[in-house]
């Protein structure tokens, strides 16, 4: 594993739950030595659910692999301390505390920095450290129904909740890309950063498009899965009852669709159809000519027109499709009850295939990623 990218490099985290974890889990997988800090009692994530080999929570065993489990009671002077010497070897620190938990305890971000300034500072809140809910407690759903994002989300009929923990894995994924960045600086300037980071901030950055939307007052409306900007672009059922859901991205590939699908070339220059702006305009007409035309063709033969118009095209799944289908890459990842299988991280390193660490028992500790050097 010599040639992990950041090996060498030490990052204490004081974490819990899923957003802080993710982004650590990927420096881990880089070849950073985690210190995971716990609490007594366990990252309470640890008991999130019990799905998995020997009664494990499916969120640890996902978000905690290759990293080392260290006990310390923070409201203790030893261990304060025993954070402290940590820190004095560490190049990131990872927080998710409450806003002030660590400003209180003698770890402010701007005293860390002054004293070791090489050291990169990311801490993670619902809400940031300024502003007037500061001070709220706020998890992933709460964060999705006060941002906004449920209001997009969901059928006509009631907003409702995206399906995964949406906003603490894009926290955690852009609490990663901006913790690299910072190590690139550092590298050019020997100084480190204070990376200042709110769930709020992610989600209302990924929803600028149905918020640009509304302020141009075309609010966005749920709409199930279907696509409020482009048509057609949803569910539609072959004549043996397989639901696919089409994208068509381009009026090109609208041309192409009402020749070669379709079989209705005259419907390429139709003026209600021709461009995207009129295809949503007319959404319910739109809709309704592709839909009758997939009722009369079994899904094989769905399947191989829309192949040969080049359309994006996919099956709607769900979980137990999702666990036996024929794309999916995983990874099998030692645990303290056995090993788990799941799916593999997204990137893909050509000739440098990465191996993935065990998920530590809590106060587990593991051998460095590293040679002992920090590179600080």
């Amino acid at each position: 594993m010599d040639h992990l990218p950041l090996k060498g490099l030490k990052v204490v985290a004081i974490e819990q739950a899923v957003a802080a974890p993710f982004c650590t889990s990927r420096l881990a997988d880089a070849g950073a030595e985690v210190i995971k800090i716990e609490r007594p009692e366990g990252d309470f994530a640890r008991g999130y659910d019990d799905a998995v080999i020997g009664g494990q929570s499916s969120y640890f065993v996902w978000l905690n692999r290759g990293k080392s489990s260290r006990i310390l009671d923070l409201a203790s002077t030893q261990g304060r301390a025993h954070l402290a010497d940590l820190l004095g070897q560490a190049d990131i620190l990872v927080q998710n505390l409450k806003p002030g938990a660590l400003d209180r305890m003698g770890f402010a971000s701007s005293a860390l920095r002054k004293t070791y300034p090489r050291l990169i500072v990311c801490s993670i809140s619902g809400y940031g450290e300024t502003g007037p809910y500061a001070d709220r407690k706020a998890y992933d759903l709460l964060i999705q129904a006060e941002s906004g994002l449920s209001s997009v989300t969901g059928g006509p009929e009631a907003p409702a909740r995206v399906g995964i923990s949406i906003v603490d894995i894009a926290t955690g994924a852009t609490a990663h890309s901006a913790i690299l960045e910072a190590l690139i600086g550092r590298s050019v300037t020997g100084v480190g950063a204070d990376i200042r980071l709110s769930m709020f901030d992610v989600m209302a950055d990924w929803l600028t498009v149905p918020l640009l939307l509304q302020e141009g007052g075309r609010p966005p409306k749920r709409i199930g899965l279907a696509h409020v900007s482009i048509a057609p672009y949803g569910v539609f059922s072959t004549r043996d009852g397989t639901d696919m859901l089409i994208s068509i991205q381009s009026d090109r590939e609208w041309r192409k669709f009402a020749t070669v699908f379709l079989a209705k070339p005259e419907m390429a220059h139709d003026p209600r159809f021709a461009t995207n702006v009129m295809r949503v305009r007319n959404r319910v007409e739109t809709d309704a000519l592709v839909a009758a035309v997939f009722a009369t063709v079994p899904a094989v033969e769905a399947e191989s027109r829309l192949a040969e118009a080049d359309v994006a095209f996919a099956a709607v799944n769900d979980m137990a499709a999702l666990s036996r289908h024929p794309h999916l890459r995983r990874i099998t990842v030692e645990t303290p009850d056995g090993p788990v299988s799941y799916p593999a991280p997204a990137p893909i390193f050509k000739g440098a295939e990465r191996r993935h660490g065990p998920v530590p028992a809590l106060g587990q500790l593991a051998a460095p990623a590293g040679d002992g050097k920090t590179g600080r």
